[in-house]
């Protein structure tokens, strides 16, 4: 009795659902005719209408078509515009109009007439357009030649400046495509690993062709640019000693993973940072061309006139930009001529030795010192449109070669520049040249420069009030 009605109920269940099932099969054939009917007939009205032969084309729709096909032309020029104008490179405040930071604008270009000088380490306040200025050169930085398609911007004169690939078609006899291209500003970030920087192999080709290729890093994309690394005192220290070591050679030599390969690696090495969030090695500081040490504006009129020109690019930068670019290209132009000046300005043997001796007198370790100033003092006589190098332009640079240079003595309360100062005066008896100070001490000048001001309108009041025919007595013993 019990199997029998336990048969009957799976046997009920089983029925309903072989019904349902069918009805759900009948429905949906009956939805997908529907559709496919619908479908015919939209295609039907279509070809019926659009076709070769339809209606349109007989009533002598051929203006319609035009209109519909130059109204799609330009929805497409449109959307491509967009996409170029979202690849754009974001516009970058111009350098020419930063103001009250001439020895940090002086040092950045020194670098881009000599690129030999070995780079520039700015150190300083913070919000002092550290990060600001070397981010607006790219703006300005003139042309150069290279291989079209090659990763590393190999020169296309010079076998030694070619990549590994260009100088291979070179010596092969190939005839390599050529063409111009703005030196280029490359920014290390401080998250950046050392397979990323000096390059590593290309994984891709590694899986997808089954060989060895070599993927470049961040070494070959600034070849005969500039590499910039941003709180470079936060950057670690091994990574540091890749990225000078091939600044100091030229070369970057990658040898990992079976990856055997050398290319050139020849750079300008800017590096910015606090000097509240830690300082970099001796060694370290070595190695860089010069140092500037940046101090906040105390300047009422250089500090609104900075403000104002940030405020105005932040409203409209496009169109600041295009106020600015006349000067922009003016200085370009000026930096070019610059660069060919160089070869022919001639150095006083005679300042060499003074130079050497200010070194040798202040304990320099090394030669760089005094390469990197004879240097130096060449570049800026080639900005200021001499070919001779004078007494003038040793001062003015003279602090910046080697302020980083002198040995820090803990006691020692006096600043690396102010020492550098006194030697220069000592040796070359001249003006000892200016010196970046503390804000402190700057704002102190201003308030002594307000008192003498305003003694001086005092004075000049009291001697307006006697021009206003008083009787003077001592003009009684006049005869």
């Amino acid at each position: 009795m019990n199997s029998t009605l336990r048969s009957a109920n799976v046997a009920a269940p089983t029925a309903v659902i072989a019904d349902r099932s069918r009805s759900v099969r009948s429905f949906s054939r009956g939805v997908v005719n529907s559709k496919a009917s619908s479908i015919r007939q939209v295609l039907s009205l279509s070809s019926k209408f659009m076709g070769d032969g339809s209606a349109l084309v007989r009533a002598g729709s051929a203006p319609v078509r035009d209109n519909m096909r130059s109204h799609s032309q330009n929805i497409v020029a449109g959307m491509e515009s967009a996409v170029q104008v979202s690849k754009g490179e974001k516009p970058q405040f111009p350098f020419v109009k930063i103001v009250g930071q001439e020895d940090m604008k002086l040092g950045l270009i020194l670098n881009i007439i000599d690129p030999t000088l070995g780079g520039v380490l700015i150190m300083g306040d913070r919000g002092t357009a550290k990060s600001m200025s070397v981010r607006s050169l790219a703006a300005i930085l003139p042309m150069i030649d290279v291989v079209q398609g090659d990763a590393y911007n190999s020169n296309p004169n010079i076998p030694g400046e070619m990549g590994p690939d260009a100088k291979k078609r070179f010596m092969a006899g190939e005839t390599l495509a050529t063409g111009k291209k703005r030196i280029s500003v490359v920014e290390l970030p401080l998250g950046a690993t050392e397979d990323r920087i000096c390059g590593t192999i290309d994984i891709e080709r590694a899986l997808t062709d089954g060989v060895k290729a070599y993927e470049p890093g961040l070494l070959a994309k600034a070849n005969r640019g500039i590499l910039y690394v941003d709180e470079v005192n936060l950057l670690e220290d091994g990574l540091v000693d890749v990225v000078l070591d091939s600044a100091a050679s030229g070369w970057n030599t990658v040898e990992r993973e079976g990856v055997s390969i050398s290319h050139p690696a020849k750079f300008i090495m800017v590096g910015s940072g606090s000097e509240e969030e830690g300082e970099l090695r001796p060694q370290l500081l070595d190695r860089f061309g010069l140092n500037v040490q940046v101090r906040t504006i105390m300047d009422i009129e250089l500090r609104t006139e900075m403000a104002t020109n940030r405020m105005m690019f932040d409203r409209n930068k496009f169109g600041y930009l295009a106020t600015c670019q006349e000067e922009s290209d003016a200085l370009t132009a000026k930096l070019n001529a610059c660069r060919e000046r160089l070869f022919s300005v001639k150095l006083d043997p005679a300042l060499s030795l003074k130079i050497s001796e200010v070194c040798s007198n202040l304990n320099v370790d090394g030669l760089r010192g005094d390469i990197v100033t004879n240097r130096c003092a060449k570049a800026h006589a080639a900005w200021c449109g001499r070919d001779q190098v004078t007494g003038e332009d040793v001062a003015r640079v003279i602090v910046m070669c080697l302020s980083h240079r002198l040995r820090k003595d803990p006691m020692d309360k006096m600043d690396g520049g102010f020492k550098v100062v006194m030697e220069y005066q000592r040796v070359f008896g001249a003006k000892a040249p200016r010196v970046a100070s503390t804000p402190e001490a700057e704002l102190q000048v201003l308030q002594n420069k307000q008192k003498e001001e305003a003694s001086k309108a005092v004075t000049e009041k009291v001697k307006e009030k006697a021009k206003g025919g008083a009787w003077d007595p001592s003009s009684l013993g006049r005869k």
